[in-house]
């Protein structure tokens, strides 16, 4: 059965508070990754100011992982405060991934397309019918 966790979106700041919580839960952080770490794609740049931001980070809170990042405006994402969130879903199988991804995109918007990425997880993002962001996660030593 899938896991959910909380994704959390912020406008620059995301280091400091992801900070904060560590000092606030304990613990230590999973994964911290820049966006000056992502390999270059067509249609897709980083600004300067943007390369030293935060492109995923994880802090485990009890059985759960609060996740975040820097979000800022390319067309794909725009921060809105108050519906700076997404709801991850961890499946424990490929074809969870696909059915959970395909029924949740029923109706909705795919907002990027679930596949292979350069992190090593098959991944993809959508809000549903409702208005609902949701990111599937398969880690790549979960796809087996």
């Amino acid at each position: 059965m899938a896991t959910i966790n909380t994704y959390l979106n912020f406008n620059g700041n995301c280091e400091e508070a992801f900070t904060f919580y560590k000092s606030v839960f304990g613990g230590e952080f999973t994964y911290v990754g820049r966006y000056d770490e992502m390999p270059d794609s067509e249609g897709f740049t980083i600004s300067d100011t943007q390369k030293g931001k935060i492109m995923h980070i994880g802090l485990p809170i009890g059985s759960a992982i609060l996740m975040g990042c820097d979000t800022f405006d390319n067309g794909m994402s725009t921060f809105v405060q108050g519906n700076n969130f997404s709801i991850t879903i961890n499946p424990e199988s490929k074809e969870e991934a696909n059915k959970l991804f395909e029924s949740l995109s029923e109706g909705g918007m795919i907002t990027m397309p679930l596949e292979d990425t350069f992190w090593g997880a098959y991944f993809g993002m959508l809000i549903d019918k409702f208005g609902i962001a949701w990111m599937v996660n398969l880690e790549s030593n979960q796809a087996a």
